[in-house]
């Protein structure tokens, strides 16, 4: 059988088994294409951008120069990013995918959105990916690269970033806390990557702790899964991926986001969306562009992925046709937006304002496909997002 019918066989057969994934609506089956909940995308705006009638999109930076109202240069290669409160606005912070400056910049926002101050919260790391937020405000920038680092900053610029070694040296993407069990989901951008967790010796304090990597069948799609301590976080000379024979691999780990006990993480090499159910510790497919109809995929180089209040997912393409897709708690996946004219780009940092009606997000290396130079935009979706 080809991959296709295979993944249709495991899925089917252990769908009676999913736990409550979507805020207590049970995963019956990976996410198929349908109408979204804000209808069909109009015409690319003057930004290129297209949208869902009733939401305008604006630029906020641009990659080498000044953020509007401010004396501060955008970094170059935008990537992972989310926002805090702050005062009556926000902050929105976004790593930089460059390599020996890295680091991470943070944009201040009044109650009204608009822009007071830009500044560096991050600087001298190599090649900061993606993260993840905490709930006690701080921001996880990781390094992708091999023995990379996790830096846990502060996005006011109150404090000096800190290195968080203990979380494990490899090739970090994405981490997601999940306040519940008091853990760190952890993705690996590998081909034979794995999905981590860290348990802290006290929730809070990132200093010390233990890593733990997930284990289950290698062919597993869905089905239960346990955790193993892996013996040397610092991962040499074995990589810390080598070092647990039970350890589940995953193609190419990206984006993740933990949510009501499932924490959400996508994996670029196959095209999934996977949904780790904390409370029941299974593993299942949330989404699949080999379960779909053959040709109607609308979720293709699956990459960052957030979500909001109301248990909407939006994942950004890294490639595809240079959309935002979201897939809805009743398993629906369908465009939200696409960039027109950077083909060559990828879509990185999706992240919504506290209260839930502006997304922000950049394109990586915007129209000329070139990942260095001045080249990354970052904007802001303003409209009537479900909350």
């Amino acid at each position: 059988m080809d991959r296709r019918t295979v993944l249709r066989s495991a899925v089917a057969g252990a769908a009676a088994f999913s736990g409550s994934l979507w805020a207590g609506a049970a995963l019956a089956a990976p996410a198929q294409p349908g109408p979204g909940p804000y209808g069909d995308l109009l015409a690319a705006d003057v930004n290129g951008i297209q949208l869902p009638a009733g939401f305008t999109s604006r630029v906020v930076a641009r990659s080498g120069q000044r953020v509007p109202g401010t004396s501060y240069l955008w970094h170059w290669a935008p990537d992972g990013g989310a926002c805090f409160p702050a005062g009556d606005g926000w902050i929105y912070v976004s790593n930089s995918e460059v390599p020996f400056v890295g680091g991470a910049s943070a944009v201040r926002f009044a109650a009204d959105g608009a822009v007071v101050s830009a500044y560096r919260i991050l600087g001298g790391t190599n090649v900061n990916c993606a993260g993840g937020a905490t709930p006690w405000g701080t921001w996880l920038s990781c390094e992708e690269v091999p023995l990379g680092r996790v830096f846990e900053t502060w996005p006011d610029g109150s404090r000096s970033a800190e290195e968080r070694t203990r979380m494990g040296r490899f090739t970090h993407e994405a981490a997601a806390c999940d306040p519940d069990r008091g853990v760190v989901y952890l993705t690996e951008d590998e081909e034979d990557g794995c999905f981590y967790r860290f348990v802290p010796d006290t929730w809070g304090d990132l200093r010390t702790g233990r890593v733990q990597v997930l284990c289950a069948p290698a062919d597993q799609v869905a089905g239960p899964v346990t955790w193993r301590d892996v013996p040397d976080r610092d991962g040499f000379p074995i990589p810390t991926r080598l070092q647990v024979g039970a350890a589940k691999h995953f193609d190419g780990g990206e984006g993740c986001w933990y949510d009501r006990g499932t924490c959400w993480f996508t994996t670029k090499g196959d095209n999934r969306v996977w949904a780790y159910d904390a409370v029941n510790q299974r593993l299942d497919l949330a989404y699949d562009d080999s379960l779909v109809p053959a040709g109607t995929a609308p979720l293709t180089g699956v990459d960052n992925i957030t979500g909001t209040a109301s248990g909407d997912l939006y994942v950004a393409e890294d490639g595809g046709n240079m959309e935002i897709v979201l897939i809805s708690p009743d398993a629906v996946v369908t465009p939200f937006l696409r960039i027109d004219g950077q083909s060559s780009s990828e879509i990185t940092g999706p992240a919504f304002s506290p209260d839930g009606s502006r997304l922000y997000f950049s394109s990586q290396r915007g129209t000329s496909g070139a990942s260095t130079g001045a080249n990354g935009i970052t904007y802001e979706i303003h409209g009537p997002f479900r909350r």
